[in-house]
């Protein structure tokens, strides 16, 4: 099993280049199966989750060609079956995708319910509203979600609370039922808009993608297109907020800085300097950082995504800082491995309350998910000798070459997957 050996103590100078949004890719690749024409996809980012999205659409007998690391071509004129039946897929979040997708342009689905890291119910009743108001007949089945309609039209529908998958999901759906279809409190994140952008380009009527109202009227079919995603706003955020926690200076490069504005905000409360660029942000911490509250929202609110990213910048501030995860009841998992490091937080309920301490110390930890495995690597990276860190695989289903971007910036840390490679790489991180 792969692990992270990190020597700490390092400020964090230089430039990162940010990739493709990996949210906004998983929707997107599995919208371009709704035409029989090709389509291109630049910017995809190469992570786990990415990679096993794409195995399972080859299985169905969508044709996927991949000519340069972050480009795909997909051909989905050959769809075998629209019930898949992959395990690999059960692990990822992102596998309800395809149903809307099917289910838009085969009228029929049948895909294995979402998996992901385990930091939350992911319910999908909203999902199952929105497919139902369309005229689909939809039911859980041996663990998988199954929908079937003899014909989708459009409907009025209401979200009973905010849902970015549910409004992914509907948007594809409705995007081929007949009709025009209204998405009431709808999500407004930048991948919810920047699939709405793509569908527009295979020739869909979406209109208010990234207000709470989007409006859809169904087309007979949609066409082959070529399309860049956009930069990964979680990505960007863990990096500047790497930077802040080191007390590093970082430009952070190939991002949109209007989608980190929620971010760059709470950093700037922490004392950290921010400079906006038309596509890059620059952070520096050269002060020590301070106490603030930080609650998790829908976008354009703090995203839940970043919440242990910023819990543990707030582990080193001075004074006492409160965390509300407003999203996930399960996220505040990695605290333990934190507290191992030499934090000082207690976790009520949905909220932590943080008492900043100088510096946290190495420690043999796990991580727990995604973005709480990159948070114990700023830990880390902030952290006094040496620390090892368990379960690089959840790192890996969201960023792509995370330690080779944070060695070029001056982290000293290496992926080994055995003990004589952790051996070696003390020496060379000595």
């Amino acid at each position: 099993m792969d692990r992270y050996a990190i020597m700490g103590g390092t400020r964090l100078q230089g430039e990162v280049p940010i990739g493709g949004a990996k949210n906004a890719a998983l929707a997107i690749l599995a919208a371009a199966v709704m035409t029989n024409e090709p389509v291109r996809i630049e910017n995809v980012p190469d992570v786990t989750d990415i990679n096993v999205l794409l195995k399972a659409m080859e299985r169905i007998g969508v044709k996927i060609e991949r000519p340069e690391r972050h480009l795909v071509i997909i051909d989905g004129s050959r769809i075998e079956s629209c019930i898949i039946d992959d395990e690999y897929l059960k692990r990822i979040r992102a596998s309800y995708y395809l149903v809307g997708a099917l289910l838009g342009k085969n009228k029929q689905a049948e895909v294995p319910l979402p998996g992901g890291c385990n930091i939350g119910v992911r319910a999908i009743d909203q999902h199952i509203k929105g497919f139902s108001a369309l005229g689909a007949k939809v039911r859980i089945l041996h663990g998988s979600i199954a929908a079937q309609a003899d014909e989708l039209r459009g409907n009025h529908i209401f979200l009973d609370k905010v849902s970015v998958g549910a409004t992914i999901n509907i948007m594809m759906a409705s995007s081929l039922a007949s009709g025009k279809t209204i998405i009431e409190n709808a999500a407004k994140e930048p991948h919810v808009v920047d699939l709405a952008n793509f569908l527009n380009s295979m020739g869909a009527n979406i209109k208010g993608a990234g207000t709470d109202v989007i409006r859809i009227r169904g087309v007979e079919k949609l066409h082959g297109t070529d399309y860049a995603i956009i930069p990964d706003q979680i990505e960007a955020g863990t990096y500047m907020l790497a930077s802040a926690a080191t007390h590093g200076d970082v430009l952070v490069r190939g991002v949109i800085p209007k989608h980190l504005e929620c971010i760059t905000a709470k950093l700037c409360e922490i004392g950290c300097h921010i400079t906006e660029y038309d596509d890059a942000v620059r952070v520096s911490a050269p002060e020590p950082l301070t106490s603030t509250q930080v609650k998790t929202l829908p976008y354009p609110g703090f995203p839940t995504d970043m919440q242990p990213q910023i819990t543990v910048a707030l582990g080193l501030a001075q004074g006492t800082s409160i965390v509300t995860e407003g999203i996930f009841e399960n996220r505040f998992k990695y605290v333990d491995e934190l507290i191992r490091m030499g934090a000082s937080i207690k976790v009520e309920g949905n909220m932590a309350v943080i008492s900043g301490v100088p510096r946290y110390s190495g420690a043999s930890i796990t991580a727990p998910d995604l973005r709480a495995g990159a948070a114990l690597v700023i830990a880390a990276m902030a952290a006094e000798g040496e620390t090892i860190i368990e379960d690089t695989r959840f790192i890996e289903r969201g960023y792509e070459d995370f330690e080779l971007k944070l060695r070029a910036i001056g982290a000293k840390i290496e992926k080994v997957s055995s003990d004589r490679e952790l051996k070696k790489a003390r020496l060379r991180l000595a």
